[in-house]
């Protein structure tokens, strides 16, 4: 039978699909608006299917606030070449809207929603791809309930958003937090909250870096001793690269790979622990301030160097942060 142009329109508003794919549909369906919108959900759980192993390493994320809850939610995909059309952030839109609405807690539970148009949140994403032909999925659903919530799209790209919460009314403070949040990717937002297996690894970590650097100085100082720049010896790659330059001899290649080996085994042996645990706690400490968000150095104020708590204190005393999230598609 014949398709009229107004018929594929129609079904291309209501499901999205491409126009060739639209007219297929309802011609094999002959006409049939319902049979034809399952053969192109069916088309579309197919194509996601055949993309489950595929990377979505684009995307788009959006954040907004209503009347107490905010959330942030991440539809990502394989290029963005998708991420940045229109149809994409509208349906992302719409799903983050829809979640709100609901006080979605979980990823679980948004997935579950049904849209205006009765579809499911998870059906709706698996039709998208189906139509796009690219790998989809929902990550990155964050959210905080209360007042005084502040939210931020970094450079309005979709890419980077953050969420900060204030102990009262503080607009624009608010909105200058969220920022530092995007800038300076907190863990956390106090020493206090940090969590245990994070100080354990980064403790063992400071540890081992610093055993290695009293072994490495130890090690230079015994070539510096033998006539031997330790520039030219500090890998294989450059010992060989430089013998090949002509600018050390094989005897003295020979002989800095067997004073590194000696000097290195002799340094491991008598390493001051006390020392290290020392200098391991101290490198601790300099994460703690780094990366808790009250401690960071305040990037959004006057260029004295203030912490973010020492900002918010002057802003007023009493103002604090009570929590935040950010989620990001790029890699930091």
């Amino acid at each position: 039978m014949a398709i009229s142009i107004e018929d594929i329109k129609k079904l291309r508003a209501m499901t999205g699909a491409g126009l060739a794919d639209v007219k297929k549909a309802l011609t094999e369906a002959e006409g049939d608006f319902a049979k034809a919108k399952e053969l192109l959900r069916e088309r579309g759980l197919a194509i996601a299917a055949k993309r489950s192993d595929r990377e979505t390493s684009n995307g788009c994320v959006l954040v907004q606030a209503v009347d107490g809850f905010a959330a942030m939610i991440a539809l990502k995909c394989e290029t963005d070449f998708v991420a940045n059309g229109a149809d994409f952030i509208a349906l992302t839109k719409s799903i983050l809207e829809a979640a709100i609405a609901n006080k979605c807690k979980t990823l679980d539970e948004v997935k579950e929603l049904a849209l205006a148009d009765g579809q499911k949140v998870q059906d709706a994403v698996t039709q998208r791809s189906g139509i796009t032909g690219e790998k989809m999925e929902l990550d990155g659903y964050l959210v905080l309930e209360g007042e005084n919530i502040e939210v931020y799209d970094h450079m309005g790209k979709h890419t980077l958003c953050t969420m900060v919460q204030t102990n009262k009314p503080a607009a624009d403070a608010g909105h200058k937090v969220a920022m530092q949040v995007a800038a300076m990717k907190p863990v956390a937002l106090n020493a206090e909250s940090v969590a245990q297996e994070i100080l354990d690894e980064e403790y063992k970590t400071a540890v081992e870096k610093t055993k290695l650097e009293q072994v490495e100085k130890y090690v230079e100082v015994v070539l510096k001793k033998a006539g031997i720049n330790p520039n030219l010896v500090d890998s294989e790659d450059h010992i060989e690269s430089n013998m090949a330059k002509g600018w050390l001899t094989q005897e003295q290649a020979d002989e800095a790979r067997k004073l590194k080996e000696q000097a290195a085994a002799e340094k491991a042996g008598s390493l001051n622990m006390n020392m290290i645990e020392n200098i391991a706690k101290g490198r601790v400490q300099k994460f703690l301030k780094e990366n808790c968000l009250v401690d960071q150095e305040f990037q959004f104020g006057d260029g004295d160097k203030a912490t973010v708590a020492q900002w918010l204190a002057r802003q007023d005393k009493e103002l604090k942060i009570v929590d935040f999230k950010r989620f990001t598609l790029v890699a930091d």
